[in-house]
């Protein structure tokens, strides 16, 4: 089954690099696809109760999902993806 998360801040493959990293991290999810331009992560897994923390995971690294963050909230995420962008080039 795929779960598909629109997220904000996803600028490049530096950005998918990161957040491929992690959420394959995370037990249960089998493959992180990302669309860069259309800002959408799919999530390949056999448990769809596993969203939920990839969500938390998307947003602690900077990538909020679509419309669950506003004002100075999306501040901050767009900072820590900025970084999280920047750590993904080099690795």
């Amino acid at each position: 089954m795929n779960i598909k998360i629109e997220v904000e801040n996803v600028r490049c493959s530096g950005c998918a690099n990161t957040i491929t990293k992690k959420l394959t991290s995370i037990v249960g999810v089998n493959q992180v696809d990302i669309a860069i331009d259309d800002q959408i992560v799919t999530i390949e897994t056999e448990d769809k109760s596993i969203r939920s923390s990839c969500v938390e995971a998307l947003l602690a690294m900077g990538y909020p999902e679509k419309g669950s963050v506003e004002g100075m909230q999306a501040l901050k995420g767009k900072a820590k993806s900025v970084i999280s962008c920047a750590i993904g080039k080099v690795s």
